[in-house]
């Protein structure tokens, strides 16, 4: 029997995989907006315009889910920014944060510090993730808008060249940002990188943790739960441990 605490509740797990399925599959869909003639030597226009359709589609989970996880939990949302994003920073965290570039080549021999509910370095990149996503999908409403809310051109909204223009540039700056610190995120959160191994259940599982990875990855918040005891289960272990 093994000890694990519930770190992501069900809405946060949904949250995160619809966002994120959602994310992968708009940046692939997007290079056929980003570069039109892509699809279109080697597929066909037909191809290429299902591509730039199916990137819409995708755009409404993309922002309606979010959405509807802030107002079914808005102290959840708080906590997210408040805590787990802009929470201060003390000696711990700066010191995983410094040690971070090394361990990631050398794991076994860096002894890292322990950590609360989110690791120093991973608020930068939420925090980085999410105002891309915001810059993402404003720019990309723009733009939906600017040729029709369907694919008749019905819903269309005049909007100045230059607010265009700059919701172009935008949208491709940030799209570029996402995909650069999405990959890491995936590399990490996947549990490729070995230290996370097992580490994908915790959003695209039951969203538990075992103690010892719990205190070996959130050592603070790990002791602060145990303590609680609210969200702690006895369980047979699973494989993996994570």
């Amino acid at each position: 029997m093994t000890r694990y605490i519930q770190r992501h509740s069900l809405l946060t797990r949904v949250t995160h995989g619809v966002a994120a399925i959602a994310c992968i599959l708009l940046a692939f869909t997007g290079l056929f907006v980003f570069v039109p003639s892509l699809g279109g030597g080697i597929m066909g226009g037909d191809f290429t315009y299902a591509m730039r359709m199916l990137h819409r589609v995708l755009a409404v989970p993309f922002i309606l889910v979010p959405l509807f996880a802030i107002l079914k939990s808005p102290k959840g949302f708080v906590h997210l920014f408040k805590e787990d994003i802009f929470g201060k920073w003390d000696k711990d965290d700066v010191a995983w944060a410094v040690k971070f570039p090394l361990y990631l080549f050398a794991p076994s021999k860096v002894h890292m510090p322990p950590q609360h509910h989110v690791k120093s370095a991973q608020r930068l990149a939420d925090g980085a993730l999410v105002i891309f996503g915001v810059f993402m999908a404003v720019s990309g409403m723009i733009l939906w808008l600017n040729t029709g809310l369907l694919p008749d051109g019905s819903g269309k909204v005049d909007f100045a060249p230059e607010t265009v223009l700059v919701a172009k540039l935008v949208h491709d700056i940030f799209f570029f940002l996402t995909v650069f610190v999405g990959i890491a995120h995936i590399y990490l959160g996947a549990g490729i990188f070995q230290p996370y191994r097992g580490t994908i259940r915790l959003m695209f599982g039951d969203g538990k943790v075992s103690e010892s990875d719990a205190a070996y990855h959130w050592g603070y918040w790990a002791n602060e739960e145990l303590a609680l005891g609210k969200n702690v289960t006895e369980e047979p272990d699973k494989k993996g441990g994570k």
